[in-house]
């Protein structure tokens, strides 16, 4: 069958134009949203906290200055939606000891520049591969699994991200083609766990508040918008899994409202067009076969129970744990670098103008600590698009 690809292309921008420039709907919804708050206020209700899980929601969010639009009592947080951010410092420092040592490493462009605790340099990859260590960047594990194929020497590649990259990672092992020398360093970590952690924190340090969650939508693509039925169910937290245009945020802050205003917490999937409620079944299953779930530590956070993923038995060869004695020293893996404290931007207990680091020693262009780094770090998209003069 012939695909015109245009033709694709044109729905595509018809469906983007839909939803960023629907003038009309955006209003009506933002109406809703200040007619469901004040409801809330009449009630008593006077400040609420809506969380996203998402970096790109929070590119979103920020870019488009939806901050902005929220009535007076409506705070848009942002939570741990960033794998690179809470990467532990001490995969950075082995991967940066075996990259010296003529071990070739293979990193996202997004890591490249990811920061160690330590002050002393090479604190990065990025640093690393200027003076002379084997770091390659690739866009892709399928590039690095190619690549040290025919490169046929020792090998790592420092696997990070959330439910969304694992499925990349666990089908190559699924299906053999991973080759032996080139060992994976999990720095994989699961969502629903820290949501868990993140609220309970916060729900601690705001006893008065009331809460909603913009559950990750590139996340639910794989583990299904089920797996935050824990969130109404036991947190009695309003849920929306959103899709990424302005108003699919829009709409999700005002359906958790809505829910708020009707005191019936549930989940509501808007983001259907991508999203089912059983998720991604064959990615899943990829993900169960060939990853093993364990407590696992975050940068800046902690340790979190069965948080993390690493190779299962089966695929113990290609574990770089394994092969090169690697230890994590817990503290250090879930420290930020003296000053820093991405931990409680990633945690939503303060947003990044908090931080002493801020846009002095920490920009997009020399970062400090983790959350400046990559594309999805809430500290970058802050520094880089603006959206907080009001606060």
């Amino acid at each position: 069958m012939i695909v015109d690809n245009t033709k694709i292309n044109d729905v595509t921008s018809i469906a983007i134009k839909a939803f960023r420039l629907n003038k009309d709907a955006s209003r009506v919804v933002l109406m809703n949203i200040q007619k469901n708050f004040s409801l809330l206020q009449a009630r008593g209700v006077m400040n609420v906290k809506v969380m996203d899980f998402c970096g790109t929601h929070e590119w979103a969010i920020t870019y488009y200055g939806i901050r902005s639009l929220m009535p007076k009592g409506v705070e848009l947080i942002a939570g741990p939606g960033c794998p690179v951010c809470i990467t532990p410092a001490t995969f950075v420092e082995e991967a940066i000891k075996l990259a010296l040592d003529g071990i070739r490493v293979y990193v996202f462009g997004d890591a490249y520049k990811l920061p160690s605790t330590s002050l002393k340099k090479p604190r990065s990859l990025f640093e690393a591969a200027a003076m002379g260590a084997n770091v390659k960047v690739v866009y892709g594990f399928l590039d690095a699994v190619k690549d040290a194929k025919e490169y046929g020497k020792e090998a790592l590649f420092l696997g990070i991200g959330f439910e969304t990259t694992a499925p990349s990672y666990a089908i190559p092992f699924k299906h053999g083609i991973v080759p032996k020398n080139l060992k994976f360093l999990s720095a994989l970590r699961l969502t629903p766990p820290i949501m868990r952690h993140a609220l309970d924190i916060n729900m601690k340090k705001y006893p008065t508040h009331k809460f909603g969650v913009i559950a990750p939508g590139h996340v639910s693509t794989v583990i299904g918008a089920s797996a935050w039925e824990f969130l109404p169910r036991e947190y009695k937290i309003p849920t929306v899994v959103a899709g990424f245009e302005p108003l699919d945020l829009l709409i999700a802050i005002e359906k958790i409202l809505e829910m708020m205003v009707n005191e019936r917490p549930g989940i509501f999937n808007e983001y259907a067009r991508s999203v089912t409620w059983e998720g991604n079944i064959y990615a899943k299953k990829a993900i169960e076969e060939v990853f093993e779930v364990v407590d696992a530590a975050w940068r800046g956070i902690g340790v979190v129970p069965k948080s993390g993923l690493v190779l299962s038995e089966k695929f113990k060869e290609w574990d770089a744990v394994r092969e090169y004695g690697i230890k994590e020293d817990i503290q250090r893996a879930i420290t930020d670098p003296p000053g820093c404290r991405c931990g409680e931007v990633s945690l939503g207990l303060i947003p990044p103008t908090q931080c002493p680091m801020f846009m002095k020693v920490c920009t997009p262009e020399r970062p400090y600590g983790p959350c400046m780094v990559s594309e999805e770090g809430t500290c970058r998209i802050w520094a880089l698009y603006g959206g907080y003069a009001e606060l």
